[in-house]
């Protein structure tokens, strides 16, 4: 019985022994992935803000600027381009929606953004563009990898079209959260006019034509959840202008809008509870499971070598019993 016993030990604990890396290599890079019908929102605010009235075209001051940032799952390209290629693939497409404190339009950016689902990184497709224009993306955009690293990453920056390094800065604590804190920052750079504008009748080719040309910089900060790979929080210090505008108003700059941004409190709040939970599901996979198989298994290998020991051990000797005493008669 003990040497049955024992090989059943033994069988269990070879089945746990070898789904602890199976989670963690075969079963993590399968699972962990990001759904391709997901649908996310963002507001962002700038209290207050410096923005240019194009009826006018002056500058003013004013209350708050508000950004609607949507990121919406293309399953349907997803699937089309899943079909080309050996890889699960996410298509958003996003919009970043600017309005002014009266809630009229001041421009929108629409953007498609196609990635690999578990590593994040780009995948460069036909469709793939910012504001209508065709791009290729390097690096990051939105979302860091599943277990971020504490090292710089390329991140795609929508307004210049291109990809520059983003900088981890140091490890923080953020609303309960441990979490990787990153900058960047982009140099003043000459980038191109909206394909909409928030005037009927004035378009990038109108205002180009007077000779006017847009500039633009932002220090970007994002506080980033580093088993989700997530961000919990994001801040621009933002700045754009229009240059070259000395023959016709009289000063060689005119501010665009310029103000810090800020996620708004209920959307930190949401993003800190969604990404409290995903991060528990990840960690199953990634430590807690195979970390309890591997215990599990060394315990199951323990006793099952104690009981093979004692069904091995020879069982002890018993003294012989004396032989009876003769029955003598009675005389």
């Amino acid at each position: 019985m003990r040497r049955r016993a024992s090989l059943v030990l033994l069988s269990f604990a070879v089945f746990f022994a070898a789904m602890a890396p199976t989670l963690r290599w075969y079963a993590f890079p399968r699972l962990a992935k990001i759904p391709p019908n997901q649908y996310q929102e963002v507001v962002l605010e700038a209290r207050p803000a410096t923005l240019l009235d194009y009826g006018t075209l002056k500058s003013r001051e004013v209350e708050k600027i508000t950004i609607v940032q949507t990121l919406k799952g293309n399953v349907e390209e997803s699937k089309r381009i899943e079909a080309g290629t050996d890889r699960d693939v996410v298509v958003w497409d996003g919009l970043s929606y600017v309005m002014g404190p009266d809630g009229k339009m001041v421009s929108k950016i629409p953007e498609r953004y196609v990635f690999d689902a578990h590593t994040q990184d780009p995948v460069n497709v036909p469709g793939e563009m910012v504001d209508g224009d065709p791009v290729k993306r390097e690096g990051i955009e939105f979302k860091w990898p599943f277990l971020t690293e504490k090292r710089d990453y390329l991140y795609f920056d929508a307004q210049t079209r291109a990809s520059a390094p983003i900088h981890y800065a140091g490890t923080r604590t953020f609303r309960g959260l441990e979490v990787y804190y990153y900058e960047q920052t982009i140099p003043w750079t000459q980038v191109p006019m909206p394909k909409t504008m928030p005037v009927e009748g004035i378009t990038p080719e109108v205002i180009a034509s007077t000779g006017l040309t847009r500039w633009y910089t932002t220090k970007r900060m994002f506080w980033v959840e580093p088993v989700t790979g997530a961000p919990v929080n994001g801040e621009e210090i933002h700045e754009e202008e229009l240059r070259g505008a000395k023959a016709l108003m009289g000063t060689d700059t005119l501010t665009v809008f310029s103000g810090h941004v800020k996620m708004r409190e209920d959307y930190v709040a949401d993003t800190v509870e969604l990404v409290s939970a995903n991060r528990a599901t990840v960690l199953l996979l990634v430590s807690r499971l195979p970390w309890t198989f591997t215990l599990l298994a060394l315990l199951l290998l323990a006793l099952a070598l104690r009981l093979e020991h004692l069904s091995r051990r020879p069982a002890p000797a018993t003294a012989p019993k004396a032989a009876p005493e003769p029955v003598t008669p009675p005389v």
